[in-house]
């Protein structure tokens, strides 16, 4: 999570929120990083945790990343959640509740949801208060 924190970061001088995501593999080595890109890149879908899956799956050479980890420091949205589980990651760990949009137990719980084949575990609140703690000082400024 203390990468993930450092990269969020990145994304303040970029005018972007500051979420960061990175994908781990079974050993704990760094296979994919990303932070929201939406305002650098004018794209809708630059969310930290798409651009980490996507370095992963580069990386990797396979769409299928079954035995990894995402480190997120904010709830995954739908949009995420939907990719999380089209990736096949069986294990999430999220610092922050994003209770407007959240889709990992806050407003839905896309990952967890028995009606879909693939379900995700999830680890909450790691460092929450620092990833909340960056976000509320974004949001502040912006104010």
């Amino acid at each position: 999570m203390g990468e993930a924190l450092a990269e969020a970061r990145l994304a303040l001088a970029t005018g972007d929120v500051p979420v960061a995501a990175v994908v781990l593999d079974a050993d704990g080595n760094r296979l994919g990083v990303g932070r929201n890109e939406r305002e650098l890149s004018h794209d809708p879908t630059a969310h930290a945790e798409i651009l980490a899956i996507r370095a992963a799956a580069e990386a990797r050479g396979t769409w299928h990343l079954d035995d990894t980890t995402l480190v997120v420091t904010l709830e995954p949205c739908t949009m995420c959640a939907g990719a999380i589980l089209q990736a096949r990651i069986p294990r999430v760990v999220f610092g922050a509740w994003d209770e407007k949009a959240g889709a990992v137990g806050s407003v839905f719980d896309v990952l967890r949801d028995r009606r879909l084949p693939h379900r995700v575990e999830v680890i909450a609140g790691v460092r929450a208060e620092d990833s909340a703690e960056m976000l509320r000082e974004f949001f502040e400024a912006r104010r």
